[in-house]
């Protein structure tokens, strides 16, 4: 399976059928166990196969349309010419020989039945999917056609052969159907291993099945839904099969179905969401998977190992089951209840500070789980914190809601229980509160906690639903509650009974309900309105012991209305003027009372609502008016009164009326009546109708009558008025009631609001009050429930429902013991827990919590494997951990919460390990398992996440890796060779196979741990792998020669061997630590193996045209020589290891094979395999970086056309070839393109090297060497070929995308849409494709799976024809588009027929990747260095740089970091993305560096280019990208390629800054932030990459130092780049810098770079100088200043001086580097220069200077600081004029007094060869001028009168170099003293300055100027004047043409005029007048043509000497 591509068994599927009919032997003993392993080993590694072949072909590298029978990677693919020429080969396999030559001209023979190209014959068609076409070997021993002939079986027809191949999705949908039923097993290795190939197949599931399956309507689609389904309902039914195993069988056996329920639980999930998604899965999910899922959605232990998985599973429930899903919801929330109900608890028990809302809130998720835990004991916990919060003085009023709120919904809730039990709660409560026990007690607080009982709410919900409770309980405690509070007056304080009244009174009228004369408490409730009752006096007023007393009259209780009257008497005998009022209190009266207002039916009192009215405002005044006049007639009055009271039936008069004050008079009319009017009798009916009705509509008005206690009596005496007239009472009963019941009517309670759309009555009571009362009405009610009672969720069904029952069990446990570790832990603890049995765990399930809870689980199996006491149970446990490790990796991307890696590495599973390992297996059992031990191994460390590996991941490599290094015990290493069998004959065939298995899983741990120690960079891992690599190494060399049984043709061991060769030798330096044989001995041993391997397996067999036996064999033999190859040249760097390569040096056989050389390499690099051509050209290009390489490569090459040169130039223009093959090729070629050319003939005759050679045949010329190359070039268009290729470079991760895309909703093509990944996808390459037959029914294929077609789905078109378009013959389409329905037929054979007929159609597809452009960069750039001109014009003319610059985009390398960092991302899409990622960043690096070449060549602006400012943009972002979560390999890359941007944009910004800046510093500015981490990163230690952090710092100087450049040039200038240097980001920089800086030695390279950085960044920011000098830099290098003066002093008093001088050079340097970096911090910052002064800088320079004298860099070093120190800053300058105490007296420094000493005389007595140094002297002599004291120390020291002394001739005064050059630097200093009257006075003392400057005034400007400023001193004007060539000189500049000389001249002249009468008289001539007009006029003329600020100047002067010469 190594050999042949994994796709040909699919295409000759009788292989796979035969493997999947395997798999129903089941796993019994014998044969049958075997094959049936054997069948699942093989299934699963053509899984793994087929997805390795399948990412192969989405690698746009290798993408390949290569048709010759050579190249291609199929046996399937070869010419019908080829195939023509084996017609014969299946009857005479014996004599047959191939007809293809080999290699070395010898044919080779070996039996059949190898996969020879032979076997695989085919005509099915084209290039087209006929080419797929392909049958199974016939010709086997046990072949049931053998006897066939040979026509039979040439001619079988195609068609039937094409319908037997397996499409990819039918062979993955196959296997999984096949292996489904192996999950349902009682053999957990049976189910690990099922599960393993499951895991496989489910991966190549998601890349062939898409979602679109379900909707498919073809055959195939049909199909593949049908299986899918069926498998499916398998899963189902072993899901409830593993779920419902007996509780009864043993521990081992639970534990088992628990782990196989979760791993096809696992399964079952990952399946539905490759190929179902949950919206279709309603419609296609099987019932009996359906009900699988929903007990899925209750396991608990599942969903807290696999949380991900188990949110899928409930996700697919919502979409199958909606009654399932509220079901689930619902436990959901019951266990979030109970969760809450137990942390309740624990938080309200527990002492200290509590968060009081974050306990109610559990209080009350704790309330509304009760009907799940039942749980009573939480109410009393409840009630107690309750209490506790209404007890303080100050309570917070949020609290006391909530808790309020929570006591109401416990007292009303539905469970009798819980509402009993809190009655009960309350009234303990109560009673411990109010006792008789607290009298003796005399604590007053003590009543305090009934405070949360005093409130109108809780005492409305216990009297109007607790007393009427049907529980007996229940209602005698509300009673006992009640009884408490009414007589607890005694236990209570003041303020404490006053609250009570306050929340009694709005209840009263509910609560007297209660009151009679038999019960405790409705006598204590009938004393509350007695006026009688002293103790009471003070608990109402006496209004509300009125309105309580006339209240009772309305009780159903005739005894309690007989109680009333004698309450009410007093009210009426103790009201004002009771004597005079109607109606006499007698006998008769008095016993009327108590029926008073009862009537004997209930009256109707709804009044009118509708909006509109018939009345008229006008009349109904109009009846008011009457019913109000004085005047009218009483019987008038009346009938108006009657009137009236019929209008107030409509609502809509009423606020008429009211505004009238028909309420006032109405009263007013009963009252006067009451008071002996008897003539208003008749007004009293209608009065007490109108006041009725009035009240009823208007709570308000009802609310103010209430509280009016003398109005209640008028309307009493009313009532008896009526009463005694035999009048209706039903008026002022209804009235009176109204009244008297309005508190319990406008209580604002929460009503019942539930229906808004319901309209709600102005007067409604709670339900109870109509049952205790005589209502004289029918009222609207409410509250016939609490209106607090809460809705119970229907518990029942959670209970009898078992899965939710266990859910709801495991959820309370856990909580209760405070996690599952707790839970575990209380099984083990005697004791009965305190809640209810309903809520207890039962063993078996406590069994599954531990199996599934990962850290224990682990733990137990370690545990196991520790006290196992025979093989079996080891064996066990081992398959139980790898299972874990199987199921963690099954879930990816979801994330367990406890990882099985991450856990196991917390355990100590190492040891238990270690006692197998150490022994050496004496039996077959012992090696079961060894073998069981290192699978487990391997699979432990097969998933280290690669990209970082922690510290116990290198802890647990080195245990392995030191156990496998220990010599005193029998190591693995020494089991990999095998051991000779001493069995019987019967067991060697069983001690063989067990022995080769050991030795396979030996290979894969090994290959494993070599990996691993590929991503450490742990130091003690790094040095354990060096010696395990050498011992692997030499056990590999041995095992090389070992062969299995003559019928496996040698290779199962030998390519077991190669493969850890492979990754063995992919390490460096995997041979160094050999010690026998040496590492050169061993390098030498593995290549004689290899090359015989070759010899063997590829030259002897014909090469690549005779078979695929043994390709694998060849493929990893050519990739360990490759590997080799870089070993051998590290370590045999000068020795000749050429040599060592050649073939034929291996044998001693006749002559011609000795001078093979090389020539065994090259047919492979035509090899049908891509990777082996890749390879073999790697190897290649490894073996010409050497001279004598590239001499054996020509040589080999001598027999071929074209020779190497034309060999490499075919394959890299080979646009058919894949990019990975041909940037090999070009590999080679830079290779070739180091060796020594000849440039001409001449030459050319004494090179040794004559290549490349092109001779014309026609002319006979032949050219050599450079010549040559050109005209190869030139022939073969290669610049020409490079421009298209960067053109259609292609960017994308893959070359295909897997799942088919959908079809947008409204038909449009998916890759029309905008927001497509641009560079992910190939849309840009494909066409469309080719239309179906005109007869065909339907599309070609399917959309359900990928091998429809592979760019899509077929139905969709472009919008526009392409002029690329991919070949249907794509080795993609052979891997996943073998074979198709029977309706497809016509339109594929006919696809075929029109692409015969149509050329352009099968025009291959260029696919151009970064990788071959990589290539090509390096070749034009090592093109570049040879032939310099004709390669720059050909990349100028071809516009290659603008091809290759358009390849750079940012946004993949920005979306590869942000896949990377995707926490769903699978490692295999890692990998994928890492590599891309690499190759991008490769190609980057290879085209900054041709740029770099094209810019050290080309004497042009390329920065000038238009396509170079995006590309500078996006080479800075590059710089930005985070490097975080990537692998130590992609990190190397990523600085590689920094490091050759940095060196791109460093050379671009100082070459061409004026095009390259602008961009770079906008792109810095706008994400400096990002820039500053990369540049932090660059200069970590970490990196320890020196040229990266130097070109860092040379990038970071570049761009500082031309922002100061800008910055001094226009100040006023601001940039994105300035600001972020005035900002924090400075002070960052500067520290990083700083902090490298300091920690660099004096010899450290890096050092200087880090000071230049640093000197430039703090010349351009003031900010960084700021913070350099806070942290102490100026000091410091003061202080280092010292230090070398003190060495130097050092260093000449020591005998031998000339010895010492290299130090002193040293030292030397250092000084020049510290005044380097003063001069950066000093510049234009007076801050910095204080410091600096402070510090004594220059006495420490002072000191240094006879040192200085000697080294003139470091001379001009310091010259350049001091003149930055004194620049503008008098205190530096004074500073220099006196030697202080930091001279060391007798020294050198001290004879020479000041500093301002030494630099006079260097000023005056340098040579004229050291300009440099003259001129810094005196430019620091023209900044010292600005001082007083140094012009004084210039006059006294007559330095001045050497002005004179320098030679002025005509030439020097115009001239700027020599002499001239020092002339100016005197006038620059003369004119610097000139400024101030002193300096002024010493010019003026030099006999004869002033004459000379008058001489230089007309050439040299700063004469003129120094004149000039004489001119304004008073004290010189004589001078001046006096002098005929100054003012000569003064005059004449009237007339010159020079704006700025003129306006010099002027303002002269007007100064020596100012207050200078001699000089106007001078002046006054006319000839000097007509020079002033003239200037005057022309300036005027001037001045009107171009108006500047100068020229006013000079209009101001003239104007102004004009005036003064007139006057």
């Amino acid at each position: 399976m190594q050999d042949f591509p994994s796709e040909v068994f699919l295409q000759r599927p009788d292989i796979v059928k035969i493997l999947l009919s395997l798999l129903s032997l089941g796993s019994d003993k014998g044969e049958k166990n075997y094959l049936f392993f054997q069948a699942l080993s093989c299934l699963r590694q053509l899984c793994v196969g087929l997805r390795r072949r399948l990412r192969f072909h989405q690698d746009p590298s290798f993408y390949s349309t290569k048709q010759d029978p050579v190249s291609q990677n199929s046996s399937f693919s070869y010419s019908h010419e080829v195939r023509g020429t084996q017609h014969s080969q299946a009857s005479s396999p014996a004599a047959e020989q191939s007809p293809r030559p080999s290699v070395v001209g010898r044919p080779g023979q070996r039996a059949r039945g190898d996969g020879q190209d032979g076997d695989a014959t085919s005509n099915s068609g084209s290039s087209h999917r006929g080419a797929a076409a392909a049958r199974a070997p016939q010709h086997t021993p046990q072949s049931p056609v053998a006897h066939l002939d040979l026509p039979d079986l040439c001619v079988e027809d195609s068609l039937e052969r094409r319908l037997q191949q397996l499409t990819l999705a039918q062979f993955t949908v196959a296997t999984i159907q096949h292996s489904i039923p192996l999950l349902k097993t009682e053999s957990s290795h049976v189910f690990h291993r099922a599960l393993e190939l499951l895991s496989e197949a489910l991966l190549l599931l998601g890349d062939s099945v898409s979602e679109l399956v379900w909707d498919d309507g073809s055959l195939v689609g049909l199909e593949l839904k049908e299986k899918l389904q069926a498998s499916m309902e398998l899963l189902g039914d072993i899901l409830s099969y593993h779920h419902n195993s007996s509780a009864e069988v043993s521990q081992s056996s639970q534990i088992h179905h628990k782990m196989a329920y979760t791993g096809t639980t696992i399964f079952t999930i990952k399946l539905l969401q490759s190929v179902l998604p949950p919206e279709k899965a309603c419609d296609n999910l099987p019932e009996n998977t359906a009900t699988a899922i929903f007990h899925v959605c209750f396991d608990s232990s599942l969903g807290s190992a696999l949380p991900g998985i188990q949110e899928t599973a409930v996700a697919y429930l919502e979409q199958v089951n909606s009654d399932h899903y509220d079901l689930y919801r619902m436990v959901t929330r019951a266990a979030l209840w109970m969760e809450s109900t137990c942390n309740f608890l624990k938080e309200a028990q527990a002492e200290g500070e509590k968060n009081w809302l974050d306990l109610l809130e559990l209080a009350d998720q704790a309330i509304d789980g009760l009907p799940f835990h039942q749980h009573l004991p939480v109410i009393k916990e409840c009630v107690r914190i309750y209490a506790y919060l209404w007890s303080f003085d100050q309570p917070s009023p949020l609290l006391q809601t909530e808790s309020q709120k929570l006591l109401l919904k416990l007292l009303s809730h539905p469970l009798q229980s819980v509402k009993t039990e809190t009655y009960a709660c309350v009234l303990k409560l109560v009673k411990d509160c109010l006792g008789i026990q607290n009298v003796a007690r005399q604590e007053p607080a003590a009543s305090s906690s009934v405070h949360f009982l005093l409130h109108h709410k809780v005492l409305y919900e216990i009297s109007a639903f607790g007393l009427q409770d049907s529980a007996e309980k229940v209602h005698t405690a509300a009673k006992d509650i009640l009884l408490f509070l009414l007589k607890g007056q005694l236990m209570m304080t003041a303020s404490l009974w006053d609250r009570l009244n306050e929340a009694l009174y709005p209840i009263m009228p509910i609560l007297q309900g209660y009151a009679n004369t038999e019960e405790a408490l409705g006598n204590s409730v009938l004393l509350i309105s007695d006026m009688s009752n002293a103790t009471r006096d003070n608990m109402f007023s006496s209004t509300a012991k009125l309105k309580a007393a006339l209240r009772l009259l309305f009780t159903k209780q005739p005894s309690v209305r007989v109680a009333a009257v004698k309450q009410i008497l007093p009210h009426l005998n103790s009201a004002h003027g009771a004597q005079s009022l109607r109606p006499e209190l007698d006998q008769l009266v008095i016993s009327s009372l108590p029926n008073l207002f009862s009537l004997k039916n209930p009256v109707d009192i709804d009044l009118d609502t509708s909006c509109k009215s018939v009345l008229k405002v006008e009349s109904v005044e109009k009846l008011f008016s009457v019913l109000a006049s004085d005047t009218v007639d009483i019987s008038l009055k009346r009938s108006a009164a009657e009137q009236l009271s019929v209008v107030l039936q409509d609502t809509t008069m009423h606020a008429v009326l009211k505004n009238l004050g028909i309420s006032d008079k109405a009263i007013s009319f009963i009252t006067e009546c009451v008071r002996g009017n008897k003539s208003l009798d008749g007004l009293l009916q209608p009065c007490m109708c109108i006041l009725r009705k009035l009240v009823f509509a208007d709570p308000s008005l009802r609310h103010s009558l209430a509280q009016h206690s003398p109005l209640l009596l008028i309307l009493l005496r009313a009532s008896l008025i009526l009463k005694e007239n035999k009048g209706s009472r039903s008026d002022a009963t209804v009235l009176m009631f109204l009244v008297l019941f309005d508190e319990i009517a406008s209580l604002e309670m929460c009503s019942d609001k539930s229906s808004p759309n319901i309209r709600l009555s102005p007067f409604s009571l709670p339900l109870t009050v109509t049952r205790r009362y005589n209502l004289p009405f029918h009222a609207a009610t409410h509250h016939a429930v609490s209106p607090h009672r809460c809705v119970l969720p229907p518990s029942s069904d959670l209970w009898t429902l078992a899965p939710a029952r266990h859910a709801l069990q495991v959820a309370w446990n856990t909580a209760w013991h405070s996690g599952i570790d707790g839970l575990f832990e209380g099984c083990h603890v005697s004791g009965k827990d305190e809640f209810h049995s309903d809520l207890k765990l039962c063993e078996w399930q406590v069994v599954m919590l531990r199996a599934m809870h990962c850290p224990t689980a682990l733990r137990d199996s370690v545990q196991a494997i520790v006290t196992a006491a025979g093989h079996s149970s080891v064996t066990s446990a081992l398959c139980r951990l790898r299972l874990y490790l199987l199921m963690d990796k099954l879930a990816l991307p979801h994330v367990p919460t406890h990882s099985c890696r991450d856990t196991m590495q917390c355990l100590n599973w190492q040891a238990a390990m270690s006692r197998f390992l150490q022994v050496r297996p004496a039996c077959v059992e012992d090696e079961k398992l060894l073998i069981a031990i290192v699978e487990f191994l391997n699979d432990y460390f097969k998933q280290t996440n690669a990209m970082s590996v922690s510290e116990q991941e290198n802890r647990d490599l080195r245990w392995i890796l030191e156990l496998l290094l220990k010599q005193d015990t029998a190591s693995l290493l020494h089991l990999f060779l095998g051991a000779e069998s001493q069995n019987p004959r019967e067991q060697e065939e069983l001690k063989t196979r067990v022995s080769q298995r050991l030795q396979r899983e030996l290979t894969a741990l090994f290959n494993t741990l070599l990996l691993r120690l590929q991503n450490t960079t742990d130091r003690p891992c790094l040095a354990l792998g060096g010696p395990f690599r050498s011992q692997l190494a030499g056990c590999l060399l041995r095992s090389l020669r070992v062969s299995d049984a003559p019928r496996f043709y040698g290779l199962p061991s030998l390519e077991r061997t190669l493969q850890g060769m492979v990754c063995l030798t992919a390490h460096s330096g995997w041979s160094a630590h050999c010690p026998d044989p040496a590492p050169v001995s061993l390098c030498s041993k593995y290549l004689s193996g290899l090359l015989e391997v070759i010899s063997s397996f590829y030259v002897e067999w014909g090469g690549n045209s005779m078979s695929f036996m043994g390709k694998g064999v060849t493929k990893s033999a050519v990739v360990c020589l490759l590997h080799l190859s870089s070993e051998m040249m590290a370590e045999n760097k000068d020795q000749d290891v050429i040599s060592l390569w050649s073939l034929g040096n291996e044998t001693n056989e006749e002559a011609n094979n000795a001078q093979l050389g090389l020539a065994w390499l090259i047919p492979l690099w035509v090899d049908r395999d891509p990777e082996v051509r890749c390879a073999s050209l790697g190897l290649g290009a490894a073996l010409s970086s050497v001279p004598a390489g590239c001499q054996a490569l020509c040589a080999s090459c001598q027999n071929i056309s074209g020779g190497l040169w034309g060999t490499l130039l075919n394959i890299l223009l080979d646009q058919q070839e894949s990019s990975m093959v041909r940037r090999e090729a070009a590999f080679i070629l830079q290779n070739l393109l180091l060796m020594p050319m000849p440039a001409n003939a001449e030459e050319a005759k004494d090179s040794p090297w004559q290549h490349p050679c092109v001779h014309d045949e026609v002319s006979g010329v032949s050219l050599v060497g450079l010549p040559a190359l050109q005209a190869l070039l030139y022939h073969c268009q290669y610049f020409q070929h490079v421009a298209s290729s960067a053109s259609a470079c292609y960017r994308g991760r893959y070359k295909f995308h897997l799942q088919p895309l959908a079809v947008n909703a409204d038909g449009a093509d998916p890759r029309d849409n905008t927001s497509q990944d641009s560079y992910d996808s190939l849309w840009f390459w494909k066409a469309a494709p080719l239309a179906p037959a005109a007869n065909s029914s339907r599309p070609s294929s399917s959309l359900s799976t990928s091998s429809t077609e592979i760019r899509g789905s077929g139905i969709h078109s472009p919008k526009g024809p392409s002029t690329l378009t991919v070949p249907e013959e794509s080795a993609a389409n052979r891997l996943t588009a073998q074979g198709q329905s029977d309706t497809d037929t016509s339109a594929s054979v006919s696809s075929q027929d029109s692409q015969h007929g149509d050329p352009a159609a099968v025009e291959p597809v260029v696919i151009v990747t970064p990788d071959l452009l990589t290539a090509h960069c390096g070749l034009l750039g090592n093109l570049l260095s040879i032939l310099p001109d004709f390669t720059l014009n050909a990349i100028r003319n071809n516009q290659i740089l603008q091809a290759l610059a358009s390849v750079v985009d940012i946004r993949p390398f920005e979306k590869c970091l942000n896949d990377l960092k995707t926490p769903s991302v699978l490692p295999r899409e890692s990998a994928d993305i890492r590599s891309q990622l690499v190759t991008l960043l490769q190609f980057l690096s290879a085209f900054s560096k041709l740029l770099q070449s094209c810019f050290a060549v080309s004497q042009e602006s390329i920065g000038q280019k238009d396509f170079m400012k995006q590309l500078l943009s996006s080479l800075v972002a590059v710089l930005m990208l985070d490097t975080k979560g990537l692998d130590a390999g992609a990190q190397d890359t990523m600085r590689m390629c920094w490091a050759d941007v940095f060196m791109l944009l460093a050379v671009l910004v100082r070459r061409d800054s004026s095009a390259a800046y602008p961009s770079v510093s906008a792109a810095l500015g706008r994400r400096w932030r990002c820039f500053a981490g990369t540049l932090s990163l660059c200069m970590s230690e970490r990196t320890s990459d020196a040229s990266l952090h130097t070109v860092a710092l040379q990038f970071v100087s570049s761009v500082l130092t031309e922002e100061t450049k800008r910055r001094d040039s226009d100040y006023h200038s601001t940039s994105s780049l300035s600001e972020v240097l005035s900002a924090a980001s400075a002070e960052q920089l500067c520290d990083l810098l700083l902090q490298s800086f300091e920690k660099r030695t004096v010899q450290d390279p890096l050092r200087k770079h880090t000071a230049r950085a640093l000197m430039t960044l703090l010349a351009c920011s003031s900010t960084a100088q700021n913070y350099a000098a806070k942290a102490g830099l100026i000091d410091s290098c003061v202080e280092q200043l010292k230090q070398t003066y003190s060495q130097l002093n050092l260093e000449s008093a020591r005998p031998g001086r000339t010895s010492h001088r290299k130090k002193e050079d040293g030292y030397l340097k250092e000084v020049k580097l510290t005044a380097e970096i003063l001069q950066s911090a000093l510049y234009c910052s007076d801050e910095c220069k204080a410091i600096a002064t402070d510090a004594r800088l220059t006495l420490a320079l002072n000191a240094l200077w006879p040192w200085l004298l000697l080294d003139d860099p470091a001379l001009e070093a310091v010259l350049e600081l001091l003149c930055v120190y004194t620049a503008k800053f008098t205190t530096a300058c004074s500073s220099l004029c006196a030697s202080g105490p930091g001279v060391v007296p007798g020294s050198k420094s001290s004879s020479g007094g000041s500093l301002m000493h030494s630099i006079m005389k260097l000023a005056s007595g340098v040579a004229p060869d050291n300009s440099c140094i003259q001129k810094l002297a005196f430019y620091l002599l023209t900044n010292l001028a600005a001082s007083r004291d140094c012009r004084g120390l210039l006059q006294k020291t007559h330095f001045l009168q050497g002005f004179l002394s320098v030679p002025v001739s005509k030439a020097s005064a115009r001239s700027s170099v020599g002499s001239g050059g020092v002339l100016a630097l005197w006038l620059k200093l003369l004119l610097s003293v000139s400024v101030l009257e002193d300096g002024q006075q010493s010019i003026l003392r030099v006999t004869g300055a002033l004459d000379s400057l008058a001489d230089l005034a007309p050439q040299r400007r700063h004469a003129l100027l120094a004149l000039h400023n004489l001119c304004f001193c008073p004290a010189n004007k004589p001078h001046v004047m006096a002098n005929e060539k100054a003012m000569a000189a003064l005059i004449s500049c009237l007339e010159s043409k020079d704006l700025e000389t003129c306006c010099t001249g002027a303002s002269a002249l007007w100064a020596l005029l100012h207050n200078n009468q001699r000089a106007k008289t001078s002046l006054k001539c006319p000839l000097i007048r007509l020079r002033l007009e003239e200037a005057y006029s022309s300036s005027k003329k001037e001045k009107e043509q171009k108006d500047e600020p100068l020229r006013d100047y000079l209009m101001k002067c003239l104007e102004n000497l004009s005036q003064l010469l007139k006057n």
